[in-house]
Order: C-alpha cells, then sequence, then structure tokens
C-alpha cells in the first residue's frame, strides 16, 4: 500500500512539527536565560559582597570577596594584585598597584535581627594605578 502525496504532506507536517515546536522552545529557553545573566551582570550581582579592584577606564583588574579581607586598603596604599596573570595578549599583568581612592557601597540590612537603619557593606571600589 502506497501514500499519496496528500497524506505524505500530512505525515511531514507532523514529523516537522514534533522537530520544530521543541527546538522554538529550547531557543527561546536559552535566550531569556541570556538576557536573565545580562541582567544580574549589569545590577553588579557578580561583584557583590566584594572588593573590586578598577583602573580609571571603569575596567575590573580583579575581584576580592570581601569576607577573605581583614582590613580594607586605603587611599595611598600599595597592594600587589595577580591581574590576568602571566602570558601574552593580557590586559592587567601582575604587580604593584596604587591605591588612588575607595568607594564604599551600603545596603539596608534585610534581617530580622537586624537594628532600624542598620546597613551592611555591600560591595567596595578601589580605583587603582599600575606602578609598572
Amino acid at each position: 500500500m502506497f501514500l499519496t502525496a496528500a497524506q505524505w504532506n500530512a505525515y511531514l507536517g507532523i514529523a516537522s512539527s514534533l522537530v520544530v515546536f521543541p527546538t522554538v522552545a529550547a531557543t527561546y529557553y536559552q535566550s531569556f536565560k541570556a538576557r536573565q545573566e545580562a541582567k544580574e551582570w549589569r545590577r553588579g550581582i557578580h561583584s557583590q559582597n566584594c572588593l573590586e579592584f578598577v583602573v580609571e577606564d571603569g575596567s575590573a583588574v580583579n575581584l576580592v570577596p570581601l569576607e577573605t579581607l581583614h582590613t580594607l586598603p586605603k587611599p595611598g596604599d600599595i597592594v600587589l594584585l595577580p591581574g590576568d596573570g602571566i602570558g601574552k595578549d593580557l590586559r592587567f599583568a601582575p604587580g604593584a598597584y596604587r591605591i588612588e581612592q575607595i568607594e564604599h557601597i551600603y545596603t539596608p540590612s534585610n534581617e530580622k535581627t537586624s537594628r532600624p537603619r542598620e546597613a551592611r557593606l555591600t560591595k567596595a571600589v578601589a580605583l587603582v594605578t599600575s606602578l609598572h
């Protein structure tokens, strides 16, 4: 028993729908995920609770989690940063950097046990210049 052209078209339509719809759904999901990640990055979620060392154009040299620090550096301090590491085509070489200024960013404390008007250090940004 052979299929007619109309029957072939119906079967091919069903088969292509079974392939196309999941592909469209997966593509939409991936683009949604990419947009969410970009929005989180713009909000600074990746550098939250960190000391961020930046150069004058705003590029980040390194991030250091705040909980690993005993004290925050002060303007005029010299710090040794790993930068991008060692190799060619890297923008920030490891070495000494001078802290020019430091900004502290605070947010309200949302904990149940917090005091009225209590704030938490959320992020610190240190403007640095290379000494090499």
